[in-house]
């Protein structure tokens, strides 16, 4: 008879090695961690992580933004907790006020035109019914997505991923094509190929895993043309970019561009699994079939949802990221000058990476790697993304303050250095 999980946790003192042995034995190969010597994450305030032994780390990765209101913000667990000792669970079939006061607010705060929503509880669940929604009103299947991109883990979704690490299917799905990101040339390209097929462009506006990119100052507002003309629905996926990450609301913003549908989640709920994609009112009516989602708009999740808004606005976290985030671009680029191999900073906000590159100018995963355990040898946490994972990727909860910034930068010098003192 198999011993039961509890009972062999309670016997053991877990620490990481012991975590490690489960790991290995428990969870499917595919998941991976960063780090070689992994510290043990058991608590979390604000911008602080703490590890088993009692050591602090500077969070500059957000759980990949989902933290951006700080870890355990008591101004968002005491709403969901109160929620949850009155209504922990129905489902979208019943009528309760949380679901509802959510998508009203969420129309509010999303670009204008941008009125109705349908919650679900992860990113991928809310981009692929993005895609489905675009496919249902146009009734044409055709998907343009972008290279470079991430948009999830559903079949659908991972064949719109640009990204060949994040796609594991081995039978690709027709319909879905690849324009190179920020090459309006190539987009026209392919819409031209397909003049009655394509449906959808889908994208997101900054890109995050593939590195941190910005597309040229006039993109969008040429995609946006382009979808007008051939009548095709302009996607955006916000799911990385969205709720302030970039110093506005949404990244789309920056550009004064509002897509057809967009999809969020991540820091909506700060932690608590929600995600949404929100329609025109013209396309969310060709929504029309009997549709539910058993755990979207959870209420305990709405409430969750509903409070990281508000915290959101009424301490102007836009401001903060536009502030912090110009403190660490300038600390970033000041490093470059000193550092060899690397590339100027790029990115948004506190949406922020740095390239790390080799003597001939190419992808260095191995020296973004040496960075990163050292960052985290002197208490910082930091991302990688990029096609070449060599995109060193600072997006620190939006609540940090000028003098961790500080410490950050302070933190990558000396990491750097080390690194060159290692392998002149």
């Amino acid at each position: 008879m198999k011993s039961s999980t509890l009972e062999s946790m309670s016997s053991v003192a877990c620490g990481p090695e012991q975590l490690l042995e489960l790991k290995a034995r428990y969870l499917m190969p595919c998941v991976y961690h960063f780090y070689s010597d992994p510290p043990q994450i058991v608590s979390g305030c604000g911008c602080i992580l703490t590890d088993h032994t009692g050591r602090e780390y500077l969070d500059c990765y957000s759980g990949v933004t989902v933290m951006s209101a700080g870890h355990c913000n008591p101004e968002i667990i005491e709403p969901a907790i109160q929620q949850i000792r009155t209504l922990q669970h129905t489902t979208t079939i019943y009528l309760t006020e949380p679901i509802l006061r959510l998508a009203q607010e969420l129309s509010q705060v999303t670009p204008e035109g941008l009125q109705r929503s349908f919650f679900c509880a992860s990113g991928s669940e809310a981009v692929e019914g993005a895609m489905g929604l675009a496919a249902r009103h146009t009734a044409k299947i055709g998907i343009i997505a972008m290279s470079n991109s991430l948009h999830g883990r559903t079949r659908w979704v991972m064949n719109a991923t640009g990204l060949d690490m994040w796609r594991g299917d081995s039978s690709p799905l027709p319909d879905v094509y690849h324009a190179r990101f920020g090459d309006l040339v190539d987009l026209q390209r392919i819409v031209r190929e397909h003049p009655n097929h394509i449906g959808a462009i889908i994208a997101e506006p900054v890109q995050g895993n593939g590195g941190i990119n910005v597309p040229g100052s006039d993109y969008w507002q040429q995609v946006r043309k382009l979808c007008d003309q051939h009548g095709i629905v302009l996607i955006f996926d916000e799911i990385q970019s969205g709720f302030n990450r970039t110093g506005q609301f949404f990244a789309c913003q920056h550009w004064g561009v509002t897509p057809d549908i967009m999809a969020v989640s991540k820091a909506l709920g700060n932690g608590f699994p929600i995600a949404a994609f929100i329609a025109t009112e013209k396309i969310a009516l060709s929504h029309n079939t009997p549709g539910a989602s058993t755990y979207g708009g959870n209420p305990v999740c709405a409430a969750a949802a509903l409070a990281t808004l508000q915290f959101h606005k009424s301490h102007d976290l836009a401001s903060n990221a536009r502030q912090r985030g110009e403190q660490l671009c300038n600390g970033l680029n000041e490093l470059v000058t000193r550092h060899t191999h690397m590339d100027p900073p790029r990115g948004l906000g506190l949406m922020l990476g740095l390239p790390i590159t080799d003597q001939d100018g190419q992808p260095d995963v191995h020296t973004c790697d040496a960075v990163l355990e050292a960052l985290k040898d002197r208490g910082v946490l930091a991302g990688k993304t990029g096609s070449g994972r060599n995109v060193l990727t600072f997006m620190p909860p939006l609540v940090i303050k000028e003098h961790q910034i500080d410490m950050l930068v302070t933190a990558l010098d000396e990491a750097l250095g080390s690194i060159r003192d290692n392998h002149p």
